[in-house]
């Protein structure tokens, strides 16, 4: 449905009703829990035709009635049904002399269902409004046809004859189906798929980034064949339904090839499928695009340069370590040396890079990979993630002898990576001569360039800030950063950014991601206080002598470039 601003601004355009007026009925929409043209509608306050006419004068579009529309099966096969019910849009007419699809939307600012269309049929897109029964009525047609299809496809069920998983599998309504949750999924820049079972319906979701969203909901009865044939193009075990399962997909779609790591959970109403779009046709990115910031490129660039030695990324889950392993990679990856990496899994494949994934079910672990890689002549060794005293050991002799070791790490922040390595029994005169480099790192929100505006923090707002951070510290990395504070006292005098939510962001204020970041270099200093077995407290303070930017401060000075909001450093770094 049109957002309710949107809605207010058309009305106060047309000197239908009085701002504080509208403002009172979004009030009670909201508390109602429902659109405001709808509650506009139904409380008969503006005549539906009338408001509608508005509503399509202001888009420059017509309004069309389709509430006694007939779909034709032409028509059906252009959209499938979960993009009609999810986002309120329908293929009414289609022109192919012009190649040209009439579509009618209830929010024409939906740019990007209406791309989506575009970019799918290969159709130029004409555009209309209409209402929500019109839509009801469309969609209503493609659930009976859908019904239809399933119920003679398990005919032979009910007469007593065999359907094999695999004849499910192929059936030609669950694979159209599966292609348009896969093909929306990359569409929106998605980074995982869940289709989840319940008692009554499936539910399909997405992660777009790095947070879950509702997509669509599915009927119950697809739910058997939407798994098998997941299961059939994973290359996995039809008839196991008590055990996990994981496998791998490759999907070739028009922007390149996608592989899919698929995972397959029992759960009580099913099997839950989770899977990891990884796009294979993307460019790695360059330090600069992952959002580094000026003091820490040079020193990024100085150590990636070294023969020997460590760079350990350290974060939780999904915080972008790999990614800034594979950037790293790509800088080194020249004729000159040999490069070979142990991953669990190979997430991105590179050219002319040696790697290969662990099997901890024949006793192929990180240890053992590791220790076979040395034995390959290489001069670089990404290690996936170092987990254990063995592989913590193992790599740290390599980098002692003349390697260069990139790995990940699970720590909270930078300078807890040393008494990581400590607490796996790594002797502290090898952490100090070994760790070149640490980068602790998160992934926030980057703010909506369509709907951004600008705001200052409120009492309240400042003081919530400061229950979680030192501000005197949060203000020293805007000096550290030679960021601009005249006549700037405190983070109040300082002009933040947010997003008022549109149609592009589906009203979230977010687009895309970049990287926070904490850079720990092992100074002479550092090293000191290791070998003598300081504190986590002293190590951490010689650092900051050293000149390092702490991870809040990182995301404090994105947030005041515009980059990002105080909402998400808050989401993202509370421990």
């Amino acid at each position: 449905m049109i957002h309710p601003t949107r809605v207010k601004t058309i009305l106060l355009a047309q000197r239908a009703l009085s701002e504080k007026t509208i403002d009172d009925f979004i009030a009670k929409a909201q508390r109602k829990d429902t659109n405001l043209l709808t509650y506009l509608i139904d409380q008969k306050v503006i005549g539906e035709q009338e408001l509608y006419d508005m509503l399509a004068q202001s888009y420059g579009v017509q309004f069309i009635d389709l509430h006694t529309f007939t779909l034709t099966d032409d028509l059906r096969t252009l959209l499938p049904e979960t993009i009609v019910q999810t986002h309120e849009v329908v293929v009414f007419q289609r022109d192919d002399a012009a190649h040209v699809l009439k579509i009618a939307t209830t929010d024409p600012d939906d740019l990007q269902t209406i791309d989506f269309i575009r970019k799918k049929t290969g159709y130029a897109v004409q555009v209309f409004l209409t209402n929500p029964p019109s839509i009801a009525n469309v969609a209503r047609q493609y659930h009976s046809h859908i019904e239809q299809e399933f119920a003679s496809f398990q005919q032979p069920l009910e007469q007593g004859g065999q359907l094999s998983a695999t004849d499910i599998a192929r059936n030609i309504p669950i694979i159209k189906m599966l292609d348009t949750v896969l093909d929306y999924a990359v569409f929106q820049n998605a980074s995982d798929v869940h289709i989840e079972p319940t008692d009554q319906q499936v539910i399909i979701r997405f992660r777009i980034d790095g947070v879950l969203r509702d997509v669509m909901t599915l009927p119950k009865s697809i739910q058997a064949g939407l798994t098998a044939r997941i299961k059939v193009l994973s290359n996995l075990k039809l008839d196991e339904h008590r055990l996990p399962q994981d496998g791998r997909i490759t999907v070739e779609t028009q922007q390149g090839n996608i592989a899919l790591r698929v995972s397959i959970l029992p759960v009580y109403d099913g099997e839950k499928v989770v899977m990891r779009i990884l796009d294979e046709s993307k460019n790695i990115l360059t330090l600069e695009q992952l959002g580094f910031n000026e003091l820490a490129l040079p020193i990024i660039k100085n150590h990636v340069v070294k023969p020997h030695g460590m760079i350990l990324a350290s974060g939780p889950t999904g915080s972008g370590k790999t990614t800034t392993l594979y950037t790293i990679l790509n800088i080194l990856n020249t004729p000159e040396v040999n490069i070979s990496t142990v991953e669990d899994p190979i997430e991105y494949r590179m050219i002319r890079v040696n790697q290969s994934q662990i099997n901890p079910k024949i006793g192929f672990s990180f240890a053992s990979g590791l220790r076979a890689l040395l034995r390959q002549d290489p001069n670089i060794i990404m290690v996936g993630e170092i987990r254990d005293h063995e592989t913590a050991e193992i790599a740290a002799h390599a980098a002692m002898t003349g390697h260069l070791v990139l790995s990940t790490i699970h720590t909270n922040d930078a300078v807890s990576t040393v008494f990581r390595l400590s607490e796996m029994d790594v002797p502290s005169f090898l952490i100090a001569s070994t760790v070149n480099l640490v980068i602790a790192q998160r992934l926030v929100r980057k703010i909506c360039p369509h709907c951004v505006q600008s705001y200052t923090l409120t009492d309240a707002q400042l003081e919530d800030i400061s229950k979680q951070y030192a501000l005197d510290q949060v203000m020293a990395g805007f000096s550290k950063l030679k960021e601009d504070l005249s006549e700037v006292k405190t983070l109040k005098d300082i002009t933040f950014f947010r997003g008022a939510g549109c149609a592009r962001c589906f009203d979230t204020g977010y687009k895309g991601r970049v990287g926070i970041y904490e850079i720990f270099e092992m100074t002479p200093a550092a090293s000191q206080l290791i070998l003598q077995r300081q504190s986590k407290t002293d190590l951490f303070t010689q650092a900051t002598k050293d000149g390092m930017i702490t991870m809040v401060q990182d995301a404090f000075v994105k947030a005041k470039r515009g980059l990002t909001t105080i909402e998400e450093i808050l989401r993202v770094t509370k421990e």
